[in-house]
């Protein structure tokens, strides 16, 4: 196990001995249904929109934006991106597509209804997660902040995530879900939520075991991917994981 995710994990565990005291809650999954997922996909961005599914993925000379059949996994459509481009988080907003590039300093906007190129903004920071409330696009960086952005990349205001005090880094894929960001934390298997109106993490949610040893192979990386689906059904997967899982979450007491 790599050493930052060793001190992460190490950190998230004693912050979350000490949130049963702050009122932190804590859930667990249960797998409701079993989807099968490209094991070619390097998940950056997971999203649906129409009640259709969609996914953003990474890797230099790898990267695409993907139109997916839920039930059969299959692409539908195929968007890909420059060897010089590693694609990041995608979000739909207003009739137009969004995606972050991980360190080229761009994003790139498409017409949501035809996916043909729109433009392309200049980009500050390091693109990881995006996501939006219905009014604002919401990015992540890897670092313990969020951002909170125009249509045309102007910052409106940015947000510091803290977990019982302490700000929360590797910030990753987001998805708004009742009014809260959820945001998985790079390198574990722990998805956060965060109000968005002070940064607090209100419940964190242990997705450890999620994809079965059995199922693992040297290609096989972290858990990266949520998706709220038509009915609120949540949907989560993995970096060249080979299944989306529909899942419940379970209050542990």
């Amino acid at each position: 196990m790599p050493a930052m995710k060793k001190i992460l994990l190490l950190t998230l565990a004693i912050l979350a001995c000490t949130g049963c005291k702050a009122g932190v809650k804590h859930y667990r999954i249960e797998v409701v249904k079993e989807y099968a997922h490209d094991t070619g996909a390097y998940t950056q961005g997971l999203f649906f929109d129409g009640g259709q599914l969609y996914e953003s993925t990474g890797q230099y000379g790898e990267s695409s934006f993907r139109k997916v059949d839920l039930a059969t996994g299959r692409v539908l459509r195929k968007l890909d991106f420059g060897r010089k481009y590693f694609a990041e988080g995608s979000v739909m907003l207003d009739g137009k597509l969004f995606i972050l590039t991980w360190t080229n300093k761009v994003a790139f906007v498409y017409d949501a209804a035809t996916l043909e190129y729109v433009r392309t903004y200049s980009y500050p920071r390091e693109g990881w997660g995006l996501t939006t409330d219905g009014k604002s696009l919401i990015a992540s960086d890897g670092s313990a902040r969020l951002y909170f952005l125009t249509t045309d990349f102007k910052l409106e205001r940015s947000l510091s995530v803290t977990l019982n005090g302490r700000p929360l880094r590797y910030l990753n894929e987001l998805e708004w879900i009742d009014g809260k960001i959820w945001a998985n934390v790079y390198t574990t298997d722990m998805i956060v939520i965060i109000n968005p109106k002070d940064g607090k993490v209100e419940a964190t949610v242990d997705c450890a075991g999620l994809l079965p040893e059995a199922l693992k192979k040297p290609s096989t990386d972290v858990l990266n991917g949520i998706a709220e689906g038509p009915g609120g059904k949540i949907y989560l997967t993995g970096k060249n994981w080979p299944c989306l899982y529909e899942v419940v979450l379970k209050e542990e007491k």
